[in-house]
């Protein structure tokens, strides 16, 4: 059935048959009919940075920007959703088109620019929530904020998500805000995430609730820089990571019609560069929870992960070409018994 759905969609603008799968998501989960089409969630119970996840598979960033798809999107099996990025005030991102698929590549080009309805939004749509796995929200800096003045954003957004959030992650590696990802180097790095760190503990304490905080960083970095990223990280006591974000990298998908669209692009072809990092990290943070997102579509890819030492995974664009049923097809693989 999602197959046939998806030949309808793919003849439609990206953009446009994105916006049309999740209100019919919205519809079908109103009406009772997602539990009938993918059955039981997996059930394979981990408990990690404090957290209990139903199972080790979960949404990555970028699919619900506004929290407004919670419900709908949970009952797909998931073990965790991460919404966002979210950005302190609304802003609509860049100019359209900004969604491009390359097929031929299972792989997705976009450069939306944290188009998003701001963080107060995201909150009330947080608050409203029936799914009962664990949210995250994925916090970024407005386009118009100066990357000297970044700081000033993700407090405010940490400020404003930390009561409804499951977790927080800090995004510093989109490639579609300009200047962002050099937050992710040097003496930069840690003057962002210790007084982010900072800023959590105090909210920790003021809540009686300790929130953990993980930071979100790129493929597109030599094996030195992630060993640079790695110890920030660990200095500034981040309780875990997520690898990767898209690649700026077209080397695998030359030749495509739209592999010259700026953007960042994600599915198979980010696979190796994800799976690279996700193993270095592993070597410099023998402890740290990661996260591994990067080109899985199948349940042997997501082992990949695994094996390469993620401790949970997150699915987007191959959720768009596989659909629903790799949700449980991912989650049945990781399952230890």
């Amino acid at each position: 059935m999602y197959m046939l759905a998806r030949s309808l969609l793919f003849r439609i603008d990206p953009e446009t048959s994105h916006g049309m799968a999740l209100r019919a998501l919205d519809s079908l989960h109103r009406l009772g009919g997602i539990k009938r089409l993918v059955g039981k969630p997996v059930e394979d119970p981990v408990e990690l940075m404090g957290l209990h996840f139903a199972n080790r598979v979960g949404l990555a960033a970028g699919l619900d920007k506004n929290a407004d798809h919670i419900d709908a999107l949970g009952e797909l099996g998931f073990g965790f959703i991460e919404v966002g990025t979210v950005t302190p005030v609304a802003q609509p991102g860049n100019p359209k088109p900004r969604l491009f698929r390359l097929a031929g590549h299972e792989a997705i080009i976009n450069r939306f620019g944290f188009n998003n309805r701001g963080v107060a939004h995201l909150v009330a749509q947080v608050k409203q929530r029936h799914y009962g796995g664990v949210v995250g929200i994925n916090i970024g800096k407005n386009l118009n904020t100066s990357v000297d003045d970044a700081l000033d954003d993700y407090l405010a957004c940490l400020e404003a998500v930390h009561g409804v959030a499951d977790y927080i992650t800090v995004n510093i590696s989109s490639p579609n805000t300009p200047g962002l990802r050099t937050l992710q180097f040097g003496a930069q790095l840690d003057a962002l995430l210790a007084p982010i760190r900072a800023r959590s503990q105090a909210l920790d304490e003021q809540s009686s609730r300790h929130v953990p905080l993980l930071v979100k960083i790129a493929p597109d970095m030599t094996d030195e820089e992630v060993a640079l990223v790695a110890g920030s990280i660990e200095r500034n006591g981040f309780d875990g990571v997520i690898a990767t974000n898209t690649t700026l990298s077209r080397e695998a998908v030359a030749g495509d019609p739209q592999a010259d669209e700026a953007g960042g692009l994600s599915g198979k072809p980010v696979f190796e560069a994800s799976n690279r990092v996700i193993r270095l990290l592993r070597e410099q943070l023998p402890r740290l929870p990661i996260i591994g997102v990067g080109g899985i579509d199948s349940g042997e890819a997501a082992r990949a992960k695994r094996d390469a030492g993620a401790d949970l995974v997150q699915l987007y664009s191959g959720l768009i070409y596989r659909g629903p049923k790799l949700v449980s097809e991912c989650a049945n693989a990781l399952k230890i018994n």
